[in-house]
Order: structure tokens, then sequence, then C-alpha cells
């Protein structure tokens, strides 16, 4: 409070919501159409939807991921609305053209890949990309070479890159049918002899949670706990 008695201007930051981001994307995407001629703001809104179960700033950087690829809106413009450095970064590392070589699709995957943020971004940008029934369609438009191939390409990759619980959470919001892929994948990975596992084998490396891997005995030789 002033000396007049009014009310100073805060002079802090605003601050920019997960909700603030939801609204510049629809209207910034407003008038874009994607690759079917239909409404690109439908893409952004439902990879931002897709991390839902993620920190505020992933959220927004899911809403603004194209953002800086294909809205006149800079860096300096989304730090000055509110958004943090460390949601403008990930919006950074995800756009294509600022990369050093924007032609090469993989390359951008693998540098993507090496921020656990960016990743989980790009996963449900991929994830959002990749449901069924657009896959049909980007298909019969370009049979020759469909868009989806390179899609399917860098989900290894992407996946990598973070926890496969965090992978699960976004595809069960935005693409539950790569919830089968994910699984046959880790099942591909999974190297263990199951016919010759045997019960010492199975609980070497930790035995199920609240149950002890050995059972230790006490002084007179009976197992620990029991009379």
């Amino acid at each position: 409070m002033s000396e007049t008695g009014t009310t100073d201007a805060n002079p802090s930051q605003p601050r920019f919501t997960v909700d603030t981001a939801r609204v510049l994307a629809e209207v910034a995407h407003n008038r874009q159409k994607d690759k079917l001629k239909r409404p690109y703001r439908e893409h952004v809104l439902a990879v931002g939807d897709a991390l839902e179960d993620f920190d505020d700033d992933i959220r927004i950087a899911g809403y603004l991921h194209d953002i800086a690829e294909d809205t006149p809106i800079t860096r300096q413009a989304l730090l000055d609305m509110g958004v943090s450095e460390r949601a403008v970064g990930i919006i950074e590392r995800v756009t294509k053209r600022l990369h050093d070589n924007p032609d090469d699709y993989q390359a951008g995957i693998r540098f993507i890949a090496e921020d656990h943020d960016a990743a989980l971004v790009k996963i449900a940008d991929n994830a959002h990309n990749s449901i069924p029934e657009r896959v049909r369609a980007l298909a019969e438009k370009w049979p020759d070479k469909p868009p989806v191939t390179r899609y399917d390409e860098a989900r290894p990759v992407l996946y990598d890159a973070v926890p496969v619980e965090e992978v699960r959470k976004i595809l069960a919001r935005v693409n539950p049918w790569l919830l089968e892929e994910l699984d046959d994948r880790l099942d591909e990975a999974d190297d263990t002899d199951y016919e010759n596992l045997s019960y010492d084998d199975a609980t070497a490396e930790g035995a199920p949670a609240g149950v002890p891997a050995e059972t230790s005995e006490s002084a007179d030789g009976r197992p620990d706990g029991k009379a």
C-alpha cells in the first residue's frame, strides 16, 4: 500500500497457466489445417491433453509445441506472457526448424530424446499423429510413402528416453491402440529364458513387494517372526 492509500501495481511477472496455454494454442492455430485438411488446433489440443499426468511446464509445452514452428510468436513473446524458461526450452527443442539440420527427421528425434521433458511432449505428438483412423487416411493420400512411416521409426528412440510407465500414461490418454505395440516391443526386448527359469533365479533380483527375498533365522534357528 502506498502513502496515498492506493495499491501499488504488482511488479511480478504474470502467471501463465495450463488453461492459458490451451486458449493460446487454440487461437494461434485457429485457421491452420493439417495434412488431411482438418483443423490443426485439434492436434495441438490433443497433445496437451495427453500430458495431463505431468507437471504444468510439460503440459504448457504440449499445448504450445508447434507455436514456434507454425506461428509468428517468438521466444521473447512467450517469456513476456509469463511462460517459464523451462517450458520455452521444451518448445524450442521440439521445434524442427530450430534444429541444426531440420531436414534430417531422425537426427531431430535423437536430439529431442536427449531431454526427458521434450521426449514426453514428442511421444504425445507422435501418438496423436499415429491414431489408426489418421494412419489409414494418410496412407490412402500418400500410398507410396505415407508420412506415418517416420512416426513408426521414431517411437523406439523416444520410448527409450523415458520410463515405460510414463509412456503408458500418455498412450492411454491419446492413443491406446499403441499400448499393444509397446507391450510387443517390451516382450521382444525381454531375453529371459522363462522355460528354464528356476525359483532361485526368479527371486534373485528381488522378491515381490512385501515379501522378503530371504527369510533370516533367529538365534534359536526359527525364522524371524515365527513362534
